[in-house]
């Protein structure tokens, strides 16, 4: 074959393969998949009114009252005896069970007043003194509301429970109250 003829081939066999088509794209280069982002850690939340705020397990108690007819109801509750616990309170809770409730404690006797910020459900406030008698009750304290609640005695405990349970039960000024499981708690300011 002669160099001509073949010079011929070679440009005909190019011509019928790149004929119609676009030049090929250079392949791109191969790269590793994006690394998944790392999460940045959200920081503590250090405030004990905020939404997320992570409450420290509480102790346990059972506080009995004596109602107007000498009868006895047990409420189990959670012991509120530091700063951070008493702050926190009932805030946040959707609801609280029947027998239920939450006992503030203070290092001393003095009046006391408590606001429904950031409660969620109505709640009684049963003001109780340093010798074991209720010093007052607020009934039904309006959720979600920053009034100032007190019975203008001093008082060295406070029981919170649903909303309505002091009428219910005929717990007034002057009934005593028995407390299980407070003794040798530690009280702070």
């Amino acid at each position: 074959m002669s160099l001509g003829r073949l010079l011929w081939v070679v440009l005909a066999i190019t011509a019928c393969t790149s004929e119609g088509r676009a030049p090929a794209a250079p392949a791109a280069p191969k790269t590793a998949p994006a690394p998944a982002p790392v999460p940045v850690p959200r920081p503590v939340q250090t405030d004990p009114s905020a939404e997320d705020f992570v409450m420290p397990p509480m102790p346990r108690a059972k506080v009995t009252l004596t109602d107007a007819f000498k009868g006895t109801h047990v409420i189990e509750v959670e012991v509120a005896a530091t700063a951070t616990t008493r702050t926190r309170g009932m805030m946040w809770r959707t609801s609280l069970e029947p027998g239920k409730g939450m006992l503030f404690i203070f290092p001393a006797e003095q009046p006391l007043s408590f606001w429904m910020r950031n409660t969620l459900i109505p709640l009684d406030m049963i003001f109780i003194g340093k010798d074991l008698k209720v010093t007052g009750v607020v009934g039904n304290a309006e959720p979600k509301t920053l009034s100032s609640r007190g019975v203008g005695t001093p008082s060295m405990y406070v029981l919170e429970v649903p909303g309505g349970w002091a009428e219910k039960t005929g717990v007034k000024v002057g009934s005593a109250v028995k407390l299980d499981g407070t003794i040798g708690l530690e009280v702070t300011p």
